[in-house]
């Protein structure tokens, strides 16, 4: 087998283990600091905003939060430039009627918020939070909507796949397990092909049994026991 061989045989076995520990589950999702984003562009109708969060956590996501100016930032320009969204994006958050604030229902903090308008004593029952792609602030909405023109999910990395079934968790655990041992049985495979290539490659072949006496010394033994036998 040829040197380089075996190189290009592990190629794909490294390639494997590289996807299997990637950041984001694939090419259509885009990363930013340390979560996943994707938006799903499939226009849908929906009874309430919990349908729009299924299409979320189908994905093993869910609705987007924001946390920073840089996050708002960076929705805002993908949205313009790669994922071209419509005007306005539902944001993942709802108001708590309990202790009367607007939550995340990915549960993290609020710790941001660009509100573009602010009133007090206003009726916040039912309602939703709203990104406008053109000016990049938030605007209340109601959240009975019948239709959205996309969805924009979110995942922290590593990906978690919380909200997929035993049997994908399953089938994963398994492919990357598949993955590491391919790869670590190619290096061993590589490792003893480079050593042995290095230190040459002896072959041993059987012989017949040889006397311990050589030809000089059979003639001699030979000849003395012709002499004993006329002597006698």
């Amino acid at each position: 087998m040829p040197r380089a061989a075996l190189p290009a045989l592990l190629l794909p076995l490294l390639g494997l283990a590289a996807a299997a520990v990637a950041d984001c589950p694939s090419s259509t999702w885009v990363q930013f600091q340390d979560s996943c984003y994707i938006f799903l562009q499939e226009a849908i109708k929906v009874e309430s905003i919990e349908d729009v969060r299924n299409q979320c956590t189908d994905h093993g996501a869910d609705m987007v939060s924001i946390h920073n100016e840089e996050e708002n930032a960076f929705i805002l320009e993908t949205l313009k430039k790669q994922w071209k969204g419509p005007d306005d994006i539902l944001l993942g958050m709802f108001f708590d009627t309990d202790d009367a604030s607007f939550k995340w229902f990915d549960k993290s903090n609020m710790t941001f918020d660009k509100w573009t308008d602010q009133e007090d004593g206003e009726d916040l029952v039912d309602t939703c939070a709203f990104l406008h792609t053109k000016t990049g602030e938030w605007k209340k909405g109601n959240c009975e909507i019948s239709s959205v023109e996309g969805t924009l999910c979110k995942a922290a990395i590593p990906y978690e796949k919380k909200y997929l079934s035993d049997n994908h968790i399953l089938i994963s655990a398994l492919v990357i397990a598949s993955t590491v041992i391919l790869t670590v049985l190619g290096a061993i495979v590589w490792f003893l092909y480079k050593r042995n290539l290095d230190s040459g490659f002896t072959t041993v072949f059987s012989t017949a049994p040889q006397s311990p006496y050589n030809d000089d010394c059979v003639l001699v033994v030979a000849e003395e026991n012709e002499y004993a036998v006329q002597f006698d």
